[in-house]
C-alpha cells in the first residue's frame, strides 16, 4: 500500500468501499488527452452518471496537488477538461516526479489499475487499452498497460486495443503475461471504433456473472489483471474500411512530423477525429459509455459474489 500522504479517496468512493458496495475506476487520460474541450468534460460527465445509473459508485482516477486522487468532484472534472493536453499523461514511470512536483496528470490505464488496487477497486472501466505499436520492432514502443495488466489484480472493461496498435502482436504480449481476454458476448477480439479485428478473445463470458465468477478465481489467486473485451454497440460501429484507411493517413501524417512516444496516441486520435469529421469521436463516447454501464454490471456482481461476502 502506499504511504498515506499520497493517496486520497473521495469521500463517496471511501463510505462505498467500506461498505463493501460496487465501485468503478475511471481513467482520466481519456479526460486530459483523449477529446477536445468541452467535449471531454460532457464524457466525464454522462459516463460517471450511467455508472451510478448502474448501481455503482464511479471513481475518476487523476494525479492532483502531490496526491493520487482516487474520485473526483465536480470542480476537479471541469479543471481536468479545461487544462487538457497541457496536463501531463502519468504512466507508471512518471508518478513519483509528478507527485513530488504537484503537477496535474491525467492517469493512463496503467497508472489507473495501479492507483485502482492501492485503493481495493478491482473493476476499471476505459475506452481502449494501449498496446504493441505498429513498427515496434525498430521502435520497441509498447505500451506499459500490458505490463501492469500482467501484475495487478484490476479487471479492465474495454473496446479492445486501440485499433492504431498491432492488435495481433498485443494479443501475443497479453498471452505472455499471462492476462486472460474475455470477449464479452463474443468470440471476437473486438478493434475499438469496430466490434471485430478478425482475432479471437482467449475466452467468451455473456453476462456480468459469468465474468464475475472468473474474477473471483483469478483474485483469489493473486494472478494480475484480466481484461475484458466489450464491443462498441452495433449502431456506433464504423465501417472497418473507411477507419482502416483513416488510421492509415494519420499514421503517414505522424511519421512525417516525427511524433513519437507519449505524442503518437493523441496525435493519431485527433487526426483520426478531423479525418472523419468527428464520426470517430462520437464512436469513441459512445464505446466508453458502454464500458461504463458493462462494469457497473460486473462491478455489482462481484460485490455480491460469495467471495465478496466472505471478505466482509
Amino acid at each position: 500500500m502506499p504511504h498515506p500522504s499520497y493517496l486520497t479517496l473521495g469521500s463517496e468512493v471511501a463510505a462505498a468501499l467500506e461498505a463493501g458496495k460496487p465501485v468503478v475506476a475511471l481513467e482520466s487520460t481519456i479526460i486530459t488527452h483523449g477529446m477536445p474541450h468541452p467535449d471531454n468534460l460532457a464524457m466525464a460527465r454522462r459516463v460517471e452518471a450511467l455508472v451510478r445509473a448502474e448501481g455503482a459508485v464511479p471513481a475518476t482516477i487523476a494525479i492532483m496537488d502531490g496526491r493520487i486522487r482516487v474520485g473526483l468532484d465536480d470542480a476537479d472534472l471541469e479543471r481536468l477538461a479545461e487544462t487538457g493536453q497541457a496536463a501531463a499523461k502519468a504512466s507508471r514511470r512518471d508518478v513519483a516526479a509528478l507527485l513530488a512536483s504537484g503537477a496535474l496528470a491525467g492517469t493512463t490505464v496503467a497508472t489507473t489499475m495501479q492507483a485502482a488496487a492501492m485503493a481495493g477497486i478491482r473493476v476499471f472501466a476505459t475506452g481502449g487499452i494501449g498496446g504493441v505499436h505498429r513498427g515496434a520492432s525498430e521502435s520497441f514502443d509498447v505500451s506499459a498497460d500490458l505490463e501492469e495488466l500482467g501484475r495487478t489484480p484490476v479487471a479492465v472493461v474495454c473496446a479492445g486495443a486501440k485499433a492504431i496498435l498491432d492488435l495481433s502482436k498485443t494479443l501475443e504480449v497479453l498471452e505472455t503475461k499471462g492476462v486472460p481476454v474475455i470477449g464479452y458476448g463474443t468470440d471476437a477480439f473486438p478493434a475499438f471504433w469496430t466490434r471485430d479485428s478478425g482475432l479471437k478473445a482467449g475466452l467468451r463470458a455473456d453476462d456480468a456473472a459469468d465474468v464475475a465468477r472468473i474474477l473471483s478465481v483469478q483474485f483469489a489467486l493473486a494472478m494480475g489483471g484480466v481484461l475484458i473485451a466489450n464491443p462498441i454497440p452495433e449502431a456506433a460501429a464504423m465501417d472497418k474500411a473507411e477507419i482502416d484507411g483513416f488510421i492509415a493517413t494519420a499514421l503517414a501524417a505522424a511519421d512525417a512530423e516525427g511524433i513519437a512516444g507519449k505524442a503518437v496516441t493523441p496525435f493519431l486520435l485527433g487526426k483520426i477525429v478531423a479525418l472523419s469529421g468527428g464520426r470517430s469521436l462520437a464512436a469513441n463516447i459512445a464505446l466508453v459509455e458502454n464500458n461504463a454501464r458493462v462494469a457497473a454490471g460486473i462491478a455489482r456482481a462481484l460485490a455480491s459474489s460469495p467471495a465478496a461476502q466472505r471478505q466482509r
